[in-house]
């Protein structure tokens, strides 16, 4: 127990979708690789405070992409793909990077600019 997911109230998304985004990001970082146990739907359901069919949507959805594998009476686990962590960090990096640029092209900056702005705001650059 006490997998630490935080979930918010205020965000605006589904709950499932905050639960994919911090089950993606553990992958990411590296904190769960492939082969990796998830906790069961009830546990996690029970430790975000939430019910069993919003986990069992996460679950289904990350299925469905790929990440995670699950099998029938032991659980799911990570999916045993090369380069996941990689693929899920490019993926998380690249869409908030589309954000970012299309706030840019609104203000009219462009991207020598951005990239100045970006570079002031980086403490090590």
């Amino acid at each position: 127990m006490g997998h630490d997911f935080i979930l918010s109230q205020s965000d605006g998304r589904p709950m499932y979708l905050q639960i994919m985004e911090q089950i993606k990001l553990r992958i990411a970082v590296g904190d769960w690789q492939p082969g990796f146990k998830l906790p069961s739907i009830r546990e996690l359901a029970v430790d975000a405070k939430v019910s069993v069919i919003t986990i069992k949507r996460a679950y289904q959805d990350l299925e469905n992409e790929g990440v995670i594998v699950t099998q029938q009476g032991k659980g799911s686990f990570v999916a045993a793909v090369d380069d996941l962590g990689s693929r899920l960090k490019e993926a998380e990096l690249d869409q908030h990077l589309t954000q970012v640029m299309k706030t840019a092209k609104s203000l009219r900056l462009d991207v020598e600019e951005l990239i100045s702005r970006l570079r002031k705001r980086w403490p090590d650059a």
